[in-house]
């Protein structure tokens, strides 16, 4: 025996030309229930690629030579592109070969044998606790809109209410866009002060909140849903719909939706980075905070306070612990405090017993 890897041999029937190949991946990466974004974002990048590959002289998209493979990197180094762009088109040529080799269409993958750059690991923004504080004012308790508001009537109550509930659960729960997105009425348990959401790949968790985020969905369920289900009725009945009874009149989703747009459907992932991005302005903080930094801030917080990683692990809905691990990178604060009560020398130095020759 050489020791050498032995090259499998295709079994598969080879797809005729790179776009039935294209094809199949693109329904491989649906039936693994990965987002649309994520699909849409690997079939542009692997359009690109193939149709850049169809111009080199020996381009076959089932095992082009490495100064092929070589040059699409060196191209992709001096593009315009982000650094984290790259590395997610890169991810999406490698899938795609990968595939090919478990498919039986290829013999080897091409790209085993080249070094491509590793992805930039970046550490989560969070912001610190006051930050968040002010953020998440509340509207004033008479119902009237809060600071700085621009919206008046029972309309701009209901959007204030709206709003204060989904900041309270992006922090609160640590809940991603896209999950708060999708939540549905009966998805909720505020006795328990627990939602259930559906992850990635659909899985599905339950979230605590806490009783912040509690309130603020009570209020909005009470005093401001009903508001925009009723103006999305109205327009319904301008529009000469026979049926003008709530969001659900039309739309049976908008009437299972928790979180509603000024008329009446769901609120998408856009309405709500666009609710954050406002509130994040009025309150004067810097530019950048998103819906995710208050995921991030939920996790940091968290583990400041002395969470165990598994248990936010479990809360943020990671199947891995490694990915939750990027949040131990150390605050000033935690490192500050586990000096403190770890280090013999600063606790002599608290206590006042420290002594010197």
């Amino acid at each position: 025996m050489s020791g050498q890897p032995v090259a499998a041999v295709p079994t598969a029937r080879v797809p005729a030309t790179a776009t039935e190949a294209l094809a199949d991946f693109v329904a491989s990466l649906r039936a693994r229930d990965l987002s649309p974004h994520t699909v849409r974002s690997y079939q542009r990048t692997l359009e690109g690629f193939l149709g850049w590959l169809e111009d080199q002289p020996d381009g076959d998209w089932r095992q082009p030579p490495r100064r092929v493979l070589r040059a699409w990197l060196a191209m992709l180094a001096t593009s315009d592109a982000g650094r984290s762009t790259i590395a997610n088109r890169l991810a999406a040529t490698r899938a795609f070969h990968r595939h090919a080799r478990r498919m039986g269409w290829i013999a080897l993958d091409p790209w085993a044998s080249i070094a491509t750059p590793r992805r930039p690991r970046r550490l989560p923004r969070a912001l610190a606790p006051a930050g968040v504080t002010t953020l998440l004012e509340p509207p004033t308790d008479d119902g009237t809109p809060r600071a700085g508001s621009t919206r008046t009537g029972p309309r701009g109550m209901a959007l204030d209410l709206r709003d204060q509930a989904i900041l309270e659960l992006l922090y609160g729960g640590g809940l991603r866009v896209s999950e708060v997105a999708r939540l549905d009425m009966a998805d909720l348990d505020l006795t328990h002060e627990r939602v259930r959401v559906t992850g990635k790949r659909r899985k599905v968790r339950d979230c605590i909140v806490g009783s912040f985020a509690r309130d603020a969905l009570r209020r909005w369920i009470a005093d401001g849903r009903p508001v925009l289900g009723a103006a999305a009725a109205g327009a319904d009945a301008v529009a000469g719909s026979d049926v003008a009874a709530g969001p659900d009149a039309e739309d049976p989703d908008a009437g299972r939706a928790l979180f509603l747009n000024a008329t009446g459907r769901r609120l998408g992932v856009r309405g709500i980075h666009a609710i954050v991005t406002a509130r994040a302005a009025r309150a004067g903080l810097d530019r950048g905070v998103t819906p995710h930094t208050l995921r991030h801030s939920f996790a940091t917080h968290l583990l400041d306070g002395g969470a165990d990683l598994r248990v936010v692990q479990e809360l943020l809905g990671h199947a891995s612990l490694a990915t939750t691990q990027v949040y131990t990178h150390v605050t000033p604060a935690r490192l500050h405090a586990s000096y403190r009560a770890a280090h013999p020398r600063a606790r002599e130095a608290r206590t006042g017993t420290e002594g010197h020759p």
